[in-house]
């Protein structure tokens, strides 16, 4: 029986989220059980939607659109229109959280702030992640992952100083944004159970990268002294004769030394037994490996490596994580038919919980797929209200 019990069953989320931080937030609120209601721009939708910039009903419903909206109910309104404003301040009666991820103010303009949804639900938890907080000299700034990279010093920071800085290629910040966003208002849920009341719940992008960096800004602080995990002089990228590995040589009482012995070198912990001194000559014992490494292919550095229980592993192209059998039994595979796209593959969810799996319960919505289910529902709520 409790197979069939969610942990969000009975909990009503009112979703204006858009492209990732917020998406990939209320997708998690539907596989834990929540009603996740997308709110949707009549014949635009979700940013995502147009992403390719096309406007057919295929490329609205696209695969990127599709990853992080499982789960989720669309529903077309105009939130600047009377009829479209009442309509939401009528589903904020019957939920439990209210999501966003616009720039700091626009809800207040739209009049869905706090206060004013406070008033007609003192129950609701409104949840907003921003790109820098809703006030501070960046409160009215654009916030993209991108730029979140930049500003909190994260993107700075490479593996060596000839490196040049670059972009990260996939949206660290978006995505533990929206992990922020969840533990709040899995949080705000547990405190309104004891107090009855709900509260603000507030992420950003920028704070995000701060709290990631904790051990780095803590050294910093300190001892002024800039902690670069990426630039330690035994850990590296290594090309080898049919790819390339890492290898992180640290966590061991003399990690030079096993790493000779896995490369077939003599013992450099003579010369170099400290890290001050492995630092000072970290470039000659980097291309000392690299020019060892590089005479074999992959596997075979890696048996060498694991058999000193060093730390390493291959370099892969997602493709290749994504047939790795491990990923398939961790449940992170789900595949989908969807009415448009046919058969695609999306991720699963990185939390599993032993009493409810995650499941599909919504595919994927197309843009107002729900308006008039979810409208119909309201109705027969007022009445019921108005009849009480």
């Amino acid at each position: 029986m409790s197979q069939n019990i969610l942990p969000l069953d009975g909990i009503r989320v009112i979703d204006f989220t858009q492209v990732m931080l917020g998406p990939c937030a209320t997708q998690m609120l539907g596989d834990f059980g929540a009603d996740v209601i997308k709110i949707e721009r009549p014949n635009t939708g979700d940013l995502s939607r147009n992403f390719f910039g096309e406007s057919d009903e295929v490329a609205m419903n696209n695969a990127v659109f599709a990853s992080l909206n499982r789960n989720k109910r669309s529903v077309e309104i105009n939130t600047k229109s009377d009829e479209g404003r009442q309509q939401v301040l009528d589903l904020v009666r019957t939920a439990d959280v209210v999501v966003d991820n616009f720039r700091a103010g626009v809800m207040e303009r739209l009049g869905f702030d706090y206060e004013a949804l406070s008033s007609i639900n003192p129950r609701i938890i409104c949840a907003s992640g921003t790109g820098y907080g809703p006030v501070g000299p960046y409160a009215l700034k654009g916030g993209q992952d991108v730029l979140a990279q930049a500003m909190s010093g994260v993107m700075e920071k490479t593996q060596d100083p000839s490196i040049p800085k670059s972009i990260y290629p996939t949206t660290l910040c978006d995505y533990s944004a929206g992990m922020h966003l969840v533990q709040g208002i899995l949080a705000a849920l547990l405190m309104r159970a004891k107090t009855g009341s709900g509260q603000k719940v507030g992420v950003s992008l920028y704070d995000s990268m701060i709290a990631i960096q904790m051990q780095e800004a803590a050294q910093w602080s300190k001892h002024r002294e800039v902690l670069n995990w990426a630039a330690m002089p035994l850990t590296g990228v290594f090309d080898t004769a049919d790819g390339a590995i890492v290898m992180v040589g640290a966590f061991k009482a003399n990690p030079l030394q096993d790493i000779c012995t896995a490369l077939k070198l003599p013992d450099m912990s003579l010369d170099y037994p400290t890290l001050d001194i492995q630092r000072a000559n970290k470039p000659l014992l980097q291309k000392t490996f690299q020019d060892k490494i590089v005479t074999n292919i992959s596997t075979y550095w890696l048996d060498r490596l694991e058999a000193q229980d060093l730390l390493c592993a291959p370099v892969r192209s997602l493709g290749e994580a994504l047939d790795d059998p491990q990923t398939e039994i961790n449940g992170m595979l789900c595949p989908i038919k969807h009415p448009l796209l046919g058969d695609i593959t999306v991720i699963g969810s990185p939390v599993h919980l032993s009493k409810a799996p995650m499941k599909i319960r919504h595919l994927p919505p197309k843009l107002g797929e729900h308006t008039t289910e979810v409208l119909q529902e309201l109705a027969i709520w007022l009445s019921n209200e108005a009849a009480e």
